[in-house]
């Protein structure tokens, strides 16, 4: 079981100490939300908040996650980040290619990308993307990440991209692990077929459970073996028996906010927040 600390609304000044802090204490990664930007309304319902409201506002801060992993990472030298996860519906995946490769480099192969599809019609639609076949469309994508960023002179020719032979430099020395989101089954379906683990969003043991094994029948039917993760943010077992539960359902990286156990709010400053992640690491991956 491996533990990481998301940074998500935090005020973009406590990134660095955070990931500082985490680092120290033993602490395996740190998680990096996206969202790029708060409509005042919007035409979807959130999917992962029981009445599909959203659980942040106008004023919540936010950063590009791949700026704030070479902020992070300029500072560290051992700690890993992993996005969780970022839109790639709205995003071009030839410009993501180049952050991408860029990101991994600086940190010392120190990159993890999470992906999913992105919720919100209006992320798409301004970013000039469009909402019909997102699904379709980010498969492609992927495959197109997967081509660009595995290194060499690569050609796509694809329904919804397409480019002749081209090339990023430098190549990568260690594979970017590709980390899936999504709780329905074609999310899972992706997971299973092209990930190199999946994502959770909030969620309780039991669905975890129940996820964990369809995951499992899939990848068992698309041939996958060997290594995967499962990064959970489970929102009803905690403490050291709590995690023990999470291990025994095959969670293998609980996603984790040490104050919010201590009543910190993430408005609050940054050094009681270190306290908690401190606690944390005495009495729970000390134990574990």
């Amino acid at each position: 079981m491996k533990f990481s600390i998301s940074v998500a609304m935090n005020p973009l000044e406590q990134f660095s100490e955070l990931a500082q802090t985490a680092e120290e204490c033993g602490f395996s990664s740190v998680v990096l939300p996206d969202s790029l930007f708060y409509s005042e309304s919007v035409s979807a319902e959130y999917p992962y908040t029981p009445d599909g409201s959203r659980f942040w506002n106008a004023e919540t801060p936010w950063a590009d996650p791949l700026v704030a992993v070479a902020a992070m990472g300029a500072v560290t030298s051992e700690i890993e980040f992993y996005t969780s996860v970022m839109k790639l519906g709205s995003r071009n995946p030839v410009l993501l290619a180049r952050q991408v490769n860029s990101v991994a480099a600086f940190s010392g192969n120190r990159f993890g990308l999470g992906l999913g599809v992105g919720w919100s019609p209006e992320e798409f639609e301004w970013c000039g993307a469009p909402y019909a076949n997102r699904g379709k469309r980010v498969d492609e994508a992927i495959d197109v990440l997967r081509l660009i960023l595995d290194g060499g002179m690569v050609e796509y020719h694809g329904k919804y991209f397409d480019f002749d032979k081209l090339q990023m430099s430098p190549t990568l020395s260690k594979r970017v692990p590709f980390y899936i989101g999504g709780h329905t089954e074609v999310a899972l379906k992706r997971a299973a077929r092209v990930g190199d683990g999946w994502s959770s969003a909030m969620m309780k043991l039991e669905d975890l459970k129940t996820t964990i094994a369809r995951l499992r029948e899939l990848r068992a039917e698309y041939g996958k073996t060997g290594p995967y993760e499962f990064q959970a943010v489970c929102i009803d077992r905690f403490g050291l028996d709590g995690y023990r539960e999470q291990a025994e359902v095959g969670v293998t990286d609980v996603v984790t906010q040490p104050w919010v156990f201590d009543g910190i709010g993430f408005g609050d400053p940054v050094g009681p927040k270190k306290d908690s992640i401190k606690k944390f690491a005495d009495e729970i991956i000390t134990k574990f």
